[in-house]
């Protein structure tokens, strides 16, 4: 079972940047694909990006497409959102995700470990 901690969030400007990491401990990385999500209080939790397991494949919400890019380094068992020309919209508690032998998910449903969630606040 692996176990995520998310960290890198904070307050940014808009057209500000952010690196978000997720690290996970508890099983073999390289074997999970792995996802970043976000919540806005009062509304579902959306998905934002997604790395499969093999690290070959990736999408990303429409939202966020060509400001944002997911990436994996198995040796550290973590994975990155790098965040570009940040919105205020963006603003929102980013939570990581992983599923064994994931090669395309973009839904809650698709993944069964969650990390705790690390608050976005984007300034206008």
């Amino acid at each position: 079972q692996v176990q995520l901690v998310e960290s890198g969030g904070g307050l940014v400007q808009a057209g500000g940047s952010l690196r978000l990491s997720c690290a996970a401990s508890g099983g073999s990385f390289s074997n999970y694909g792995m996802g970043w999500f976000r919540r806005v209080p009062g509304k579902e939790r959306e998905f934002v990006a997604h790395i499969s397991w093999l690290g070959g494949r990736t999408n990303y919400a429409d939202s966020v497409k060509g400001r944002a890019t997911i990436s994996r380094d198995n040796a550290k068992s973590t994975v990155y959102l790098q965040m570009n020309s940040l919105k205020p919209e963006d603003t929102a508690v980013y939570y990581c995700a992983a599923q064994m032998f994931l090669a395309f998910g973009r839904t809650e449903q698709n993944y069964n470990y969650w990390g705790q969630g690390t608050q976005v606040t984007v300034s206008s």
